[in-house]
């Protein structure tokens, strides 16, 4: 050590033996800049990195989605699982309700989506619970009960994870947002003639998860036409290496059932339009998902810019609304229309909405008739309410 050097630490002793609360300020002053240098660099990595480092805390992760699962909440499962078990986290995808709309069983089987139904609380693989497509648990016996640890959607609400987050409504698909955390990460996608072990990345999105997480957007932005933010076009842009054209035809094109047309049809013939609104009572239906299916034809007719049909099945009457109107918010409608009814529930996007209402013992509607239930949601379609 040189001379300079000896003094200088002399003179440094001296001053700190002359002036300790200057050597404790020193030192707090050091450690605040050290931790919040740190915690500064935790908060502002991206959002994928975070989520990714949180997977990792945990041995296992139940990935939960809202009840009767839509090819977009099955998806960002997938992805999310898939995350998880690239950082040796054991992840079990669950779901309450069922999977009965023709296209998500489809979607299901033919990714091989390994999916398990859950009931009550007790039937979930693990306590550390992961919610995507929907911010709070629901569906099933003491959901109620749950604290999950993180939040993944893009619905509005007001739910939340207990260690992470991330609700982006201006995004048209939850899949997006878990595109982006591949993305954020580096993430090769993989094309589908080869297989992950054969990509040089350290993490990847294997075929059959980017083909879901593609198909999942298409899907909740009305193929890219309704509903969507940039970063939906980019997510789809970022992940189209890894598409199989061959799984993703037999997923959106899957066979229609003879009573799905019948139920499209009667929509049609059955029919009540009143300027550009359009609204149907398909009556009692045996399969529930052809009524969102009947909707998503109604809404194509010339002149209709916003279509509710509604139909009945098991004791329940089902509502399912569609717009390409921007003056209807078709979620904001229904949840309008249905708001003073005991029982009933109603919600959704801007393009897309959705509702049920309890029957009574005679089949009618609480408090009226249901030829009063269309006056109802035609009022609030207009906006008067």
């Amino acid at each position: 050590m040189s001379v300079a050097a000896e003094e200088s630490i002399r003179r440094a002793v001296t001053i700190a033996q002359s002036y300790p609360e200057l050597l404790v300020a020193l030192l707090v002053t050091l450690f605040v800049l050290i931790g919040g240098g740190y915690l500064f660099h935790k908060l502002t990595r991206p959002s994928g990195v975070r989520f990714a480092s949180l997977l990792a805390e945990h041995d296992e992760v139940s990935v939960l989605t809202h009840p009767n699962p839509d090819p977009d909440a099955m998806a960002s499962a997938m992805g999310v699982a898939s995350l998880a078990e690239q950082v040796d986290t054991q992840a079990t995808i669950q779901f309450p309700g069922q999977i009965r709309h023709q296209e998500n069983r489809v979607f299901r089987n033919v990714l091989e989506a390994d999916l398990e139904p859950v009931d009550r609380v007790a039937d979930l693989d693990s306590w550390p619970v992961i919610l995507v497509d929907h911010h709070q648990p629901r569906g099933f016996t003491g959901s109620e009960t749950v604290a999950p640890i993180a939040v993944v959607d893009h619905h509005p609400g007001e739910g939340s994870g207990e260690a992470f987050t991330d609700v982006r409504t201006e995004y048209g698909a939850c899949s997006s947002i878990v595109a982006e955390y591949f993305e954020d990460l580096d993430a090769t996608p993989v094309p589908p003639e080869n297989h992950a072990s054969e990509v040089d990345a350290e993490y990847t999105v294997p075929s059959r998860v980017a083909t879901g997480l593609f198909f999942g957007i298409l899907t909740d932005t009305n193929r890219l036409t309704g509903g969507t933010d940039a970063a939906d076009f980019e997510a789809s842009g970022y992940l189209s290496d890894g598409v199989d054209e061959n799984l993703l035809d037999r997923i959106a094109n899957p066979q229609v059932s003879a009573e799905v047309l019948d139920v499209k049809a009667r929509a049609i013939r059955e029919r009540d339009v009143d300027g550009p609104f359009a609204i149907s009572d398909v009556g009692e239906v045996s399969n529930v998902d052809a009524i969102p299916q009947a909707a998503d034809e109604l809404i194509l007719l010339e002149g209709v810019t916003a279509a509710i049909v509604y139909g009945t099945w098991n004791g329940m009457l089902y509502l399912s609304g569609r717009s390409r109107d921007d003056r209807v918010h078709m979620g904001r409608s229904m949840e309008t229309a249905l708001d003073d009814i005991p029982g009933a529930s109603g919600g959704g996007h801007a393009r897309m909405g959705g509702g049920q209402i309890p029957l009574d013992e005679e089949g009618f509607v609480w408090p009226a008739r249901r030829d009063v239930l269309a006056d109802r949601l035609r009022r609030a379609l207009e906006g008067n309410h």
